[in-house]
């Protein structure tokens, strides 16, 4: 297992779909963080590279890639993309209940707090799922926008609440 720094490992964590409603006791869990290969400098000359099949789990979150990119500004995490395999995420919410989110690609925007879904998008919850090609997730304001592209549609199932709790 290679040993990563500490603004990875806190960018990595923030991956989470709807990290306002994972379960919240798994940011004071320990973190295992498995790849095939890393690559990073000390400072921000260059991003750190993840690869060769990318495993995080911290708790009930588990996030599962092919690569992981992390760029920094000011030793501080900026951005992370996880690609390939397709990018695979699952998390306990906290009243127990499964979320989980497939796309090809996942880019993490730390400064404005925004992640983009791109490519098979699929994110399911008992509540409900979206589904397209573009799913973009704003943590400050709990947005969630979605589209197709070339002519693709986004499709949304809101679940009644007497129907959420059958999984």
């Amino acid at each position: 297992m290679n040993v990563l720094p500490a603004s990875l490992i806190a960018v990595l964590l923030a991956l989470a779909p709807a990290g306002v409603l994972a379960r919240s006791s798994d940011r004071n869990k320990p973190m295992d963080i498995d790849a095939g290969h890393s690559d990073y400098s000390m400072d921000d000359s260059r991003p750190t590279t993840l690869s060769g099949g990318v495993v995080l789990i911290q708790g009930t979150l588990d996030i599962r890639s092919n690569q992981a990119v992390v760029t920094t500004a000011n030793g501080d995490p900026v951005r992370a993309v996880l690609t390939g395999g397709p990018v695979k995420m699952k998390q306990e919410l906290d009243d127990g209940k499964p979320m989980t989110a497939v796309a090809n690609k996942v880019d993490y925007d730390l400064k404005a707090e925004i992640v983009v879904f791109t490519g098979a998008v699929d994110i399911k919850q008992p509540s409900g799922s979206i589904a397209g090609e573009r799913v973009v997730y704003n943590m400050k304001t709990g947005q969630v926008q979605g589209g197709g592209q070339d002519a693709g549609r986004v499709k949304i199932r809101i679940m009644p609440k007497n129907a959420q709790g059958g999984g």
